[in-house]
């Protein structure tokens, strides 16, 4: 992100595991456990045939955003709709998972919609500074 002709670099900070209840209740609200979480775990599960579940970890973003990414040092195949196919990390799967989830929930006309419109452009913005920023655009394209 550019303001005023200087780079802001957006950072992550990991979520403590005794905050990950409050912190997506003040983001999300009722609709992180209900909506929103499970939505994430089914497309990692439409995106990566391996995929077989497990602890996530919750990162909030110095931007304000939020998103989530499988525990793990494994590389991931992934195989869109769009017809990308390729290797990510984790963190960059679990940064596709998220995006494709927060696009298709920001169509229901809610305040839940506007929300997760919100945390896209935030998470999107995130992406920009990735190390598999190529594959990550790839891959929502």
């Amino acid at each position: 992100m550019t303001t005023d002709n200087q780079s802001t670099t957006i950072t992550r900070q990991l979520v403590p595991e005794n905050k990950r209840m409050e912190c997506t209740a003040k983001l999300f609200g009722s609709h992180f456990p209900l909506r929103l979480e499970p939505y994430i775990y089914n497309i990692t599960g439409q995106l990566c045939r391996e995929y077989r579940g497990g602890y996530w970890d919750f990162n909030l973003l110095s931007n304000s955003g939020f998103y989530m990414a499988p525990h793990s040092d494994k590389t991931f195949h992934v195989s869109c709709e769009n017809g990308f196919q390729g290797e990510l990390s984790a963190d960059a799967l679990g940064i596709v998972a998220c995006l494709y989830a927060y696009s298709h929930l920001s169509f229901g006309g809610d305040d839940f919609a506007q929300t997760c419109a919100e945390h896209y452009h935030l998470l999107r913005e995130y992406a920009f500074g990735h190390l598999e920023e190529g594959e990550i655009w790839r891959a929502i394209d």
